[in-house]
Parts: structure tokens; sequence; C-alpha cells
């Protein structure tokens, strides 16, 4: 059951465990992605080539540190996002709500992205209409995701490759008779754009899918192997594919690059659109399923599958991107989004400062690898810490807000467990358990 659901609301098997290579290049699909291209180039249009360069480096450090703190938890455990904030600040409503948060807001972006891989389709290939490939790509794609994380691995395997490969030729075709040194000397195409909004467009363009880290990060076998993962995938990925864009963008004299890479390569440049989206899409509806069976698990008392809620929610996406109408829930995916963050400042103080429930963790993982026989009901400190971290990611735009809304969540749960701790006289604050449901 467990390994047939790919291990949804229990802990990954130690015989199920991966090599870190395979678990890298699923997550380095997430990066390399055509939404990646985008950026560069319109960091390019707007900078100099360094300048642009720093805020990519600097923004891909701060998504690394994050992912690497996350992505450690979940080696350890073997948990799933949704799942190990559990034991990790929330409790069992709280779990509830992120897990849902992130069904729907990944699922839009699921509907989101199958739109364009339709667009893209019938572009190349002026069969169908976009509606009827809508409905195509999403079912192929529910067909992958359905049978977990080893089919995530094949499809990363070979749709990663093809991706940097069309992505190559591209790249070749535009910059061909463009002196390097001339297009890293070159000033901004387009209205220069400040320094500190670059840095944001970079870390807060990822950091969901960095908070969604411990999903496929269950599956590695030792912190090492997180750092290697973070750091390949990060600097490779987002510094790589946006150095690219950058340079495209500088040769192009714009920020339109995709337009004209589909013009100037024709199937190749729909190859791109296709093959990229097809990468971000499986883990989108993946994470998606994941937050939805844990969810649901909590609400039920029992084990839902993880096989039948990816169609459930893979067929939804598919339709909605079929009549069109998830373009019009875009504002409100975003505003979803603000409320990720957050989650993660909690998490890294829960389990790596004050380490509340570490003993009941580490009890259950040496012992059976099950999961603790108690949580949390829910903790009413992370709520507020979460309402706190979302409310400023929301509405105070200087800086990086997901950074912003992450770090003031972290130091509010901080102070208020210590603070709570201290008027109850509790070394370490506990509030109503309930047993674990199975």
């Amino acid at each position: 059951m467990a390994n047939h659901d790919d291990y949804s609301v229990v802990r990954v098997a130690p015989e199920d465990r991966r090599a870190m290579w395979r678990v890298t290049v699923v997550r380095l699909g997430y990066f390399a992605c055509t939404s990646q291209l985008l950026l560069g180039a319109t960091l390019g249009f707007g900078m100099k080539f360094w300048d642009a360069f720093w805020a990519v480096f600097w923004g891909s450090v701060i998504l690394e540190g994050i992912g690497l703190a996350v992505g450690i938890m979940a080696a350890k455990e073997g948990m799933s996002t949704s799942l190990l904030t559990r034991w990790a600040g929330f409790g069992k409503i709280g779990s509830f709500l992120i897990g849902l948060i992130v069904a729907i807001s990944l699922t839009g972006w699921f509907g989101v992205q199958n739109g364009i891989t339709a667009i893209g389709m019938h572009q190349a290939t002026g069969w169908f209409s976009v509606p009827i490939w809508s409905m195509i790509t999403g079912i192929a794609l529910i067909a992958i995701v359905a049978y977990g994380f080893k089919f995530l691995s094949w499809t990363a395997n070979i749709a990663l490759p093809l991706f940097l490969f069309a992505v190559g030729i591209a790249a070749f075709h535009m910059l061909s008779g463009q002196p390097l040194g001339a297009l890293v000397a070159s000033p901004a195409p387009g209205p220069l754009l400040p320094f500190g909004v670059a840095t944001t467009m970079v870390t807060g363009g990822f950091v969901v899918g960095v908070a969604t880290t411990p999903d496929i990060a269950r599956f590695l076998n030792k912190g090492m192997d997180v750092f290697w993962m973070t750091m390949i995938s990060t600097f490779v990925g987002e510094l790589g594919i946006c150095l690219i864009a950058i340079l495209m963008a500088h040769a192009a004299k714009s920020s339109d690059i995709i337009t004209i890479m589909i013009t100037l390569s024709g199937w190749l440049g729909a190859a791109i659109v296709i093959f990229s989206t097809l990468k971000i899409n499986d883990i989108n509806l993946y994470s998606s399923s994941l937050g939805l069976t844990n969810a649901l698990n909590i609400v039920s008392g029992k084990r839902v599958s993880r096989v039948w809620m990816t169609i459930v929610l893979g067929l939804l996406g598919s339709f909605l991107s079929a009549i069109g109408i998830v373009d019009k829930f875009i504002g409100f995916l975003v505003l979803l989004g603000v409320a990720i963050p957050p989650v993660v400042g909690i998490m890294v103080i829960d389990y790596f400062i004050l380490k509340r429930n570490r003993r009941e963790l580490d009890a259950s993982r040496m012992n059976d690898n099950g999961l603790p026989p108690e949580t949390e009901i829910w903790n009413p400190i992370a709520i507020f810490s979460w309402v706190c971290g979302f409310l400023v990611g929301y509405f105070v735009q200087t800086g990086i807000p997901s950074i912003n809304s992450l770090l003031v969540a972290g130091i509010v749960y901080y102070l208020g467990m210590k603070l709570y701790g201290a008027v109850t006289k509790t070394p370490v604050v506990e509030f109503k358990k309930a047993a674990t449901f199975e």
C-alpha cells in the first residue's frame, strides 16, 4: 500500500531511498524551464550582464539555503512537506490547512502550465484545438504522476536532456556571430531594472517550489545528498539557464526571447516550451496530490489513495485549462503562494531550534520507521505566526516579500513559543495531543 501510494502519509522506507543523482535530475528539471528563460531575459533586458549575474547569484544563494534546510528535514524523516508539518510546528489542524493550500495552489498552477503546453502543441502541430490538447496533455501527465516518484525520475531523465539540447541549439542560433565580450560589456537594452527588484524576482519566483522540496528530498539517504541536490539544481538550473537567457536578451535587444526562439527554431522552439512545462507540471501535480492526501487523511482518519487524488486533481486542472477559466484565477494563486513561505520559517525554527518533537520522531524512526503515535491537535502560536508572516508578505513590498514573510513567521514563532513557555514555566511547549491517524 505504502509503496504503491508513494508513501503519501507514511515515511519512505529505507529500501526505497534513491541515489542522489536520480533525485537531482528531478529537481534540476524543476529549475531548468521556460520560466527561468523568461526571468533571465527580463533581467538581461533591464540590466548589464554582471549586474544581472549578481542578482541571480544572490537570489540563488537564498533559495539554496531554504531548500537545504527543509530538504535535510525530509531526508532524515522521510516525509513530504505537508506530512512533516504535523511534527514541525503546526499539529493536525495546521497541517490540514497547509495540505489544502498546497493542493489548491499547485493544482491551479498545473492548469496554467498545462494550458501553455497545449498552446505549444497546437502551434507546433496545427492539429486539434487548444482545449483538446489541454485534455490530452493533462491526461498524459496524470498517467505519469499516478505512478509516483519512479515515473517522475524517468520523465526527467528524458525531458531534461531534450530541453537542454533544444535550449543549446536555440541559443547557438541567437548568439552566433555575436562577440561574447561585446555582449557581456553591452548596456541594458531596455529600461533599467533596480538590483533589489531583480533579486526579489529571482527569489520570489521560485520560493514556493523550494518550500515543497521535501516532497522529493524525502527519497534521499542523508543530509549531504540534500546539499549536493540543492546545490547542483539551484546553481546549474537557476544560474545557468538565467545566464544564457541574459545573453540572449542582450543579443536580441528584447525580453521576448521565447517568441524569437520559436520563430527561429520552429519545432525546436516549441519543444523547449513542451519539455519545460512537462517537467514542471508533473511535480506540480505530484505535490498537490500529496498535500490533498495529507489533508483528507487528517479529516477522515484513513489513508486516501494518492493515485485517485492525482486523477481527480489532474482532471480538474486539465478541465480548467481547457475552458480557459484557470487564467482568471492567477491573482488568487499568487495570493496563495504568499501563504506558503511562512510555513518554512516556522518549520525550521520548530525542528532545528526548539526541537519540540525530535525525541518522538527519532524514537518512531528508530523503532519501525513508523510515525509518532501522537501529534498536537493544533498549535495556536504557529497559526498566529503564520498569519503574521502572510500579512507581512502580502502588504510589505520593501525587500523580498516572500523572504520577509518567512523570516517574520519564524521570528514571531520563536518569540511566541519562548514567551508562552516562560509564562507556563514549561521548557518545551506541548499543546493537547491526539493519536495519529493510521
